[in-house]
């Protein structure tokens, strides 16, 4: 078979349908429909993948046919540069320290800069949040939180929460220091700053302090050393 054929074929496959190919690549559906299907052309052999059919499938996936003989391969390759599936999930903007008068994250042991996931993924992994496009990540800092997470670790954040509303953690700053927290609402004193080390105590955020919610905590992973 021709190559150029069965990478064709790997891909419609790997994209669910010709018409998807079809649309991102800019052909005519029936075009590549024809050529997966292995309509035959009046001389009886059947139709291929013709330079202006290439250039496209070039243009729009990158390394399409180079894989071709191996199917498992395509079929990951497409679902990393297929970009219409996946989300960009930035680092917070204030994280890190961030000079002078800027936010201060105490021992924080590096930063993840971002992610790029696929939707199924955010669907999936996290349901319960304002909208997918106010996720943000923060990496752990300090060791208050653990056993929950270690520094370094990941947190999405969830932006479009900027009130604490229930009892939940939270990122947030008092001053030009930033904390993750559980908060919660004592009524007549505020809010309580409770940290899961044992060895931290727990602490009032009362009203004449410069205090603001930047998200609630959605997601934590906690890495383990092996």
């Amino acid at each position: 078979m021709d190559i150029y054929v069965q990478a064709l074929r790997q891909l419609v496959d790997a994209m669910g349908g010709y018409e998807a190919v079809a649309e991102q690549a800019g052909l005519n559906p029936q075009s590549v429909y024809q050529v997966y299907s292995g309509v035959k052309l009046p001389s009886g052999n059947p139709k291929g993948v013709g330079p202006t059919m290439r250039r496209a499938l070039d243009e729009a996936f990158p390394g399409w046919a180079k894989v071709a003989s191996d199917t498992e391969a395509v079929i990951s390759h497409q679902r990393v540069i297929n970009k219409g599936d996946t989300e960009r999930i930035s680092e917070y903007e204030t994280g890190g320290k961030m000079g002078a008068g800027g936010l201060v994250l105490r021992d924080q042991p590096g930063e993840i800069r971002g992610w790029e996931v696929t939707k199924e993924w955010l669907r999936k992994n996290v349901p319960n949040c304002t909208s997918h496009k106010n996720l943000a990540i923060v990496t752990g800092f300090g060791d208050s939180m653990r056993p929950l997470y270690n520094p370094g670790d990941p947190l999405l954040i969830d932006t479009g929460v900027v009130t604490v509303e229930y009892d939940a953690i939270y990122f947030f700053r008092v001053g030009d220091e930033g904390f993750i927290k559980r908060l919660q609402r004592i009524p007549g004193n505020g809010l309580v700053a409770i940290s899961e080390n044992p060895s931290y105590r727990d602490w009032t955020i009362t009203s004449d302090m410069d205090f603001q919610v930047f998200g609630r905590v959605v997601k934590i992973w906690r890495g383990d050393d092996f």
